[in-house]
């Protein structure tokens, strides 16, 4: 896999990529400071907590599984020229899809269950994201708008559901665990690193493989490049946008499924801290490569993870790692800026 990221992602596309994430934490630093907080204590308590031990570093990746997904759903939907931000609320649904096989599947093998949970995940991610595709064909509405909508409805819906519907005796919120034979094998004994991170580098192959090497992959890419000249090719506009979108939102789904598969055994409401809204600085970050996105998955599962630390051994909150990831989003973005406002100088002179 090395060998495979170095083929694939030149150093003249990582170094970038190096700057930006230096840039933000020694802005990230001068903000701490100036807050009163000793910066090389916060980032000394961030590096213990996401990698001083084997634990962290299974609670690192841990973390970082359900990230990988989600910027992997962000990716797909960018290439094909639509920014999905509905990740959250797909991943909900999947999350709350795969509870339910999960429990109510009953008398299968562990792999042809967990399969079967996996794939009912994505499928329910894929059905929703599919709303924000069609509608996107149909009436040419706006994906960033639908697809925000959406998640509220989605939460609220599964949120709903929870509470009512499918909740489990008690106070909390929640389904009955699902059987043993749909929970997924933990790498090391008593982490929530599970084979749903060896999962996560295989969808994140896939990915890769797909967009670069099959007929649908190169049509997604040439819609989001230019649709107005995918058209005049022969490419089917409209089926390639909801495809790419039930692509993208089937990603999405899967990190529900991990979730309830490996960390929780049961849906709970609020089971995502943001890992959908988090996917999209993921993707920002690797440039939307789905090879990137898995060092990217890592880094941003380690502040997840380090931050837990920070806020026990420092005076720091650990919601400062949403400065850092802001800062990461901002630098990355401020070329593409530049380079609008260059060309939109150019058209008006002309």
């Amino acid at each position: 896999m090395i060998a495979r990221l170095k083929a694939n992602l030149r150093w003249s596309e990582l170094m970038p990529i190096v700057g930006v994430l230096l840039l933000s934490f020694v802005v990230g630093g001068i903000v701490l400071a100036v807050a009163g907080y000793n910066p090389f204590e916060a980032y000394a308590a961030l590096a213990k907590g996401s990698f001083g031990s084997m634990d962290s570093i299974a609670n690192t990746l841990a973390k970082a599984t359900p990230l990988l997904f989600t910027g992997l759903a962000v990716a797909i939907a960018f290439r094909g020229g639509l920014f999905n931000i509905g990740a959250e609320g797909q991943l909900h649904l999947g999350a709350l899809t795969a509870a339910l096989a999960g429990i109510y599947l009953q008398g299968l093998p562990g792999l042809i269950h967990i399969a079967i949970v996996m794939a009912l995940a994505g499928a329910a991610g894929a059905l929703w994201s599919s709303i924000a595709g069609w509608m996107k064909v149909r009436w040419n509405a706006h994906e960033v708008i639908v697809t925000i909508m959406l998640n509220y409805i989605a939460i609220s819906l599964t949120d709903y559901l929870v509470n009512y519907t499918f909740k489990a005796e008690g106070m909390v919120p929640r389904t009955e665990r699902i059987l043993e034979s749909a929970q997924l094998l933990q790498l090391l004994p008593h982490s929530q690193w599970t084979i749903g991170f060896l999962f996560a580098l295989a969808a994140a192959g896939i990915a890769y493989w797909f967009l670069k090497h099959t007929v649908y992959g190169y049509e997604i890419r040439a819609v989001g490049s230019n649709a107005e000249a995918a058209r005049t090719g022969g490419i089917s506009v409209g089926r390639r946008i909801v495809f790419a979108m039930m692509v993208s939102g089937a990603f999405a789904g899967f990190a529900g499924a991990v979730e309830v598969m490996g960390v929780h055994h049961y849906f709970i409401k609020g089971i995502s801290p943001g890992y959908g809204f988090d996917g999209i600085a993921v993707a920002v970050l690797a440039k939307n490569h789905p090879l990137g996105i898995i060092l990217s998955a890592i880094l941003f599962g380690a502040l997840r993870s380090g931050s837990m630390l920070l806020d026990r051994q420092t005076d720091v909150p650990g919601d400062f790692i949403v400065i850092i990831q802001a800062l990461v989003i901002i630098f990355v973005a401020i070329p593409w800026v530049f380079r609008y406002v260059k060309l939109k100088k150019r058209g008006d002179a002309q």
